[in-house]
Order: structure tokens, then C-alpha cells, then sequence
């Protein structure tokens, strides 16, 4: 079963995050990504997250499904216009790929190429609008297509400090849903309660809203998100509780994995991200007995 299919369907949806290489080495990826090949619905090709110059999401994307793999790139406008990004998402589904998540790119004052210069020809709302005129076989400038893609796409809510920034990030995402977003992914949640209540308080977008749960991997990386984004809602306690672990590895594998089962019973699905630690992943499905 395809991931449309499946998201229609109101089966639980396991996606993995898979980062590609700084470079033509793609041995870790492939394998990484083997290791995940019937225990995932999806992989999850980011696009130069955080600011960091790497192998192209498509590339990516590509090779995920020549290893039997679906895949989802991410589509945002800060590197490219509206030329390179309709084209290259006529490349994108030639290649077979068909889903996509629609992203607000990191701000190039973050990246690893300070000399680099933002485009943003096009906002999430206008690449979404993109994206159903390509769908209806045409493109931004009114000439008609030969052959029409068919993308199943998603949209982002962002992790919010306070119950106003939510409300505004809800109705940014109704925005969305109405121009095409098929499905939402949320920021990292790290607490099992407060992210049920904001998945349930999103079920009136009337589209499945899939939860992300980021792998920590130490007391430091967990703090610095505590402290950088308040949103995530990172608590004492649960710091504690990796400092004071014997294997603090294993700890965070345990915690991710019990954050994992908490949401598929209350969820549509999971996104799974690692940060570098992909090879970690089976294990994490395995202690949440995916």
C-alpha cells in the first residue's frame, strides 16, 4: 500500500528522515536506508535542512527508490525561483516520486554559505498553489503542460512557545490544507501529553497530522533545544532522566521509542527524525515493537 493510500486509508503511518551525504559517497544512506525497508511506509529526504550544503533531495529521493523505498522530498522556494522549482519537480515525479512536504527553508544567514543569496521567488502558500496548478496541467504562467504530475502533499506546524502562537500557526494551516496540503507534519514534540492535545486540537484541519519525534542524542543536545526552542516543550525532568541513565545512548533511543507508542495510539502516524543517528533507527523501532 502506497503512502496516499495508506494516509486515506486511517492506517497508522511510519515515515523516517534520511539526511544525504555532504558529497557522492552515498554507501551510509543506502544502507541506512535498507536496514528500514519494510518497516517504514516512507523515507524522508530533506533538502538542505539546517543550512547545510548537501547531496540534492531528488538525488536522494531517486535513490531511495531504486532500493524499493517511496520516498518524500521537501519543497521550499529559499534556494530556488519559480522556473527551477516547477521544473524540478516535473524531474522529481519523472524519477517516481511523488510526495512532498512543503517546508519554510532555514534562513540563509544560518547557513553553512554565508555568501550564498536567498531567492524566495515563491512562499509556502504560493508553492502550494504551484504545485495544484502543475497537478491540473498547467504551469505558473498559463501554458499547458504535457503530462500532468500527481503529487500527494503535505505541509508543516511549527513548533509555538504559547497558546496564541498556536491558534495562529492552526489557521496558517488551514490556509494550507485549502490550497492543496494533503496531509501536516508537525515540529519534534518531546512531550507525549502536550503533543496529543495539539494533534488532537489540529484534527479540525480534516487532514491527518503526523507528529514528529526527534531522536536526542545526549544531555547537551536536549538542553540546547530546551533552552532554543521553548515550543518543544523539553522538561527538567526528562533531562534528568538522561543524565542520570547508565547507557544515556540507550536512554534516548528508550525515550523516542516510548514518545513513538504513546502517539500511535492517539495519532495518524509518525515522522522519525535522527539528525545523523539513522542507523539508530531500527532499534527504536524495535523497542516501540514496529
Amino acid at each position: 500500500m502506497n503512502l496516499r493510500k495508506k494516509l486515506t486509508s486511517g492506517e497508522f503511518v511510519v515515515l523516517a528522515e534520511m539526511e544525504t551525504p555532504r558529497g557522492v559517497d552515498i554507501s551510509e544512506l543506502v544502507t541506512s536506508a535498507q536496514r528500514l525497508k519494510g518497516r517504514v511506509d516512507a523515507i524522508v529526504v530533506p533538502d538542505m535542512d539546517y543550512g547545510a550544503m548537501r547531496l540534492s533531495a531528488t538525488a536522494g529521493a531517486a535513490l531511495m527508490q531504486q532500493q524499493g523505498l517511496e520516498s518524500v522530498i521537501h519543497v521550499y522556494g529559499r534556494d530556488r525561483n519559480q522556473m527551477a522549482l516547477q521544473g524540478d519537480l516535473l524531474g522529481a515525479y519523472v524519477l517516481g516520486i511523488r510526495n512532498l512536504i512543503v517546508v519554510l527553508g532555514e534562513e540563509i544567514s544560518h547557513c553553512d554559505h554565508r555568501k550564498a543569496k536567498a531567492v524566495d521567488d515563491l512562499d509556502e502558500m504560493a508553492i502550494l498553489e504551484m504545485i495544484r496548478g502543475l497537478q491540473q496541467g498547467l504551469d505558473l504562467s498559463g501554458f499547458e503542460l504535457k503530462g500532468a504530475p500527481t503529487f500527494t502533499t503535505g505541509c508543516t506546524l511549527p513548533a509555538c512557545a504559547d497558546e496564541k502562537a498556536f491558534d495562529a500557526a492552526l489557521e496558517q494551516a488551514r490556509k494550507k490544507v485549502a490550497a492543496g496540503a494533503e496531509y501536516v507534519v508537525t515540529a519534534p514534540m518531546f512531550d507525549l501529553d502536550h503533543g496529543v492535545s495539539c494533534v488532537n486540537r489540529a484534527k479540525g484541519l480534516g487532514v491527518p497530522v503526523i507528529p514528529t519525534v526527534l531522536l536526542l542524542k545526549s544531555v547537551g543536545m536536549a538542553r540546547y533545544i530546551a533552552v532554543n526552542e521553548p515550543g518543544a516543550k523539553i522538561s527538567e525532568a526528562l533531562i534528568a532522566r538522561i543524565r542520570k541513565a547508565h547507557d544515556r545512548e540507550e536512554e534516548c533511543l528508550r525515550i523516542a521509542a516510548e514518545i513513538l507508542t504513546g502517539f500511535k495510539g492517539a495519532t495518524r502516524g509518525v515522522k522519525l527524525q535522527a539528525l545523523g543517528w539513522e542507523h539508530r533507527l531500527p532499534a527504536v523501532l524495535d523497542l516501540a515493537g514496529l
